[in-house]
Parts: C-alpha cells; structure tokens; sequence
C-alpha cells in the first residue's frame, strides 16, 4: 500500500510488521552466519520470533503515544525473547520507547536521542559487552547526526536521517570480520548486527515513504553474506555444549545485582534487563548460558521463582 513519510504511532505498527516480514525472509540466511557468541543456527529465528512478540503487541495497544507504543511493544517482547540477540533487541526497543515517551510523532532529534539511549541500554545489560556483534550496529546508529538541510522537526528530515542511519548500520555490518577473531576466521559478517541492519531498513521504508530505503542494496549485502556462510563450511567453527537460559523473575535491584554476578560465575552471555516495576522490585528479564540447566537454575531458584523458563540446547549439532 502507498504511503507517504510518517512518524506516528502508525507507522510504528507498521514498521514491526515489516520488519518481523524481512527477518522471516531473511532468517535461513542469518541462521547459517550465526557463529558467536555460540554456532547455533538460531539468530535469524530468534530475531524473527521476538519482533513478532513486538508486533503483536504493538497491533492491540490502543495509543498515539509513539513511546508508550514502543516500550509496551518491547517489554512484550522482551517476555518471549529467545536468544542473545532477541534480548538485546528488546531491551533496545524498550529503552527507544522510554526516550520517546509522550510524543504523537517523531522527529529526527528525537529519534537520535532514543537510538542512544537504546544503544547505551543495550551495552549496559551485559556483563561482558563484545565489539563486532548487533551492538556495533547500535552504536553506529546512535552516532548518526540530525541533517542540517531542510526544515528541524520535519518529516523530511526525520527521512533523511533514518537513510543517514541505514548508511551507519551497513558500514558497522560490514566491518563486523575485523571485530571479531572468530568472524575473521570464517570471514562472514556478524548474524545479530546483520539482523539489526533489516530491522534499521525496515524502519526507514516504512517511516519514509515508498520511495525511501534501499531493499535492493540490502538485499545484494543479504545474498553476498549468504555466498561467504556457504563458502566457509570448513572454517574452524567453535563447537560449543550447554544450554541457554532464558526466565522472569521478580527481583530487588540488589538482589538483581547479585543474581546477575553470580551467573557470570557459573556461565557466560549474562544479560540481566527489568522489564516492568512491581509492588517490591521489578520484574526481570534472565539470560544465561550453562553448561547444565541446574547450574543456573540452582542459583536463580535461591533468589526467587522463575517463570516463563525455556532451556535451549546451544549444541551446534542441534542448529
């Protein structure tokens, strides 16, 4: 359907949806660059099932509050977010609609200042935060600086400045090989800060109109990342066991604090984010990787309940 550039509450829905679409469409490609943190196979399915969450969210919240929209949508989907970069990216999303919090509509200003309050969100929720992943990406965007042409507060501008964002987004994603030694190795690009690159260019078609964004060009950078995971069948890929972790629980900020340092004694890819306040504490969102389930379990258990438990197997064997 035609549309011209928005920046709504609307469009908002319409940007999830689109975005959810691509990382569909894209995720068999984003699966097979998926090597860190572990060579499971999952990050384009994990995108994908978390900004559905988003989405769905999003399609029944009944409200022109573009940031309001935007962290409901996030702390839903932060609730069903399945894997490193589905976590990250709904604590980026929530973080985003927190900046915007009280606007009908954006502006390129605006949107600048939640991409950094996003980013620095995201980097903060891990325990050992890694270059060369999604959150190089987040970075980048955040580094984007509002156009100087054109009218301050316009559509246009706010245009202009999500391509500005599309144009960080590729040059972090591309750059991504000389991050990290396992990409160098297998001399692909980063699965999760390619998935961000969908999402960004998502955003930017559907806030800019019909004309804007770059499908084509994304989908040329998809293919080749596509050409280089084939090509590197026999790349010396790290063969990892364990389990991912993933539950709520209801948790004080000191008790938080300490369950999150006790994970990082037992496991690794720690990610601890609140999603909404309760009547004592808050309730928090879990990420851990084990080499047992009852490692983690065992010591979340001795803190409070966790619920909205999964346990995935992180073996490569499984993809």
């Amino acid at each position: 359907m035609n549309h011209r550039i928005g920046s709504n509450a609307a469009v908002m829905r319409r940007w999830l949806d689109l975005a959810h679409r691509d990382l569909v469409r894209h995720s068999p490609v984003l699966n097979a660059l998926n090597v860190f943190p572990v060579a499971d196979a999952d990050t384009g399915d994990n995108l994908a099932i978390t900004v559905r969450a988003a989405a769905e969210a999003a399609g029944v919240l009944e409200t022109g509050d573009v940031g309001e929209l935007l962290s409901l949508a996030g702390q839903a989907a932060l609730e069903e977010a399945r894997g490193n970069s589905g976590t990250l990216f709904s604590v980026f999303l929530t973080a985003v609609g927190r900046s915007l919090e009280g606007s009908t509509r954006m502006t390129a200003e605006s949107v600048r200042l939640a991409l950094h309050a996003g980013h620095v969100r995201a980097w903060s929720v891990l325990t050992d935060p890694v270059p060369g992943t999604m959150l190089s990406v987040l970075e980048a965007a955040a580094a984007v600086p509002v156009p100087q042409e054109g009218e301050d507060g316009s559509n246009q501008q706010l245009k202009d400045f999500l391509a500005g964002v599309g144009t960080a987004a590729r040059a972090a994603v591309l750059v991504t090989p000389d991050q990290l030694e396992i990409l160098r190795e297998t001399g692909t690009v980063d699965a999760g800060a390619l998935g961000m690159l969908v999402i960004f260019d998502a955003l930017a078609r559907t806030v800019g109109g019909d004309d804007a964004g770059d499908e084509i060009a994304l989908d040329q950078l998809i293919d080749a990342a596509a050409a280089r995971a084939a090509g590197s069948v026999d790349a010396p890929h790290a063969v990892h066991g364990g389990v991912e972790v993933m539950c709520t629980v209801e948790l004080s900020p000191l008790d938080a604090a300490e369950l999150r340092h006790e994970l990082s004694e037992v496991g690794t890819s720690v990610i601890m984010s609140a999603v909404t306040e309760t009547g004592e504490g808050y309730r928090w969102r879990v990420h851990v990787h084990v080499p047992r389930p009852e490692d983690a379990l065992a010591v979340i258990g001795a803190r409070g309940r966790a619920v909205n438990l999964t346990v995935t197997s992180l073996s490569e064997a499984d993809g």
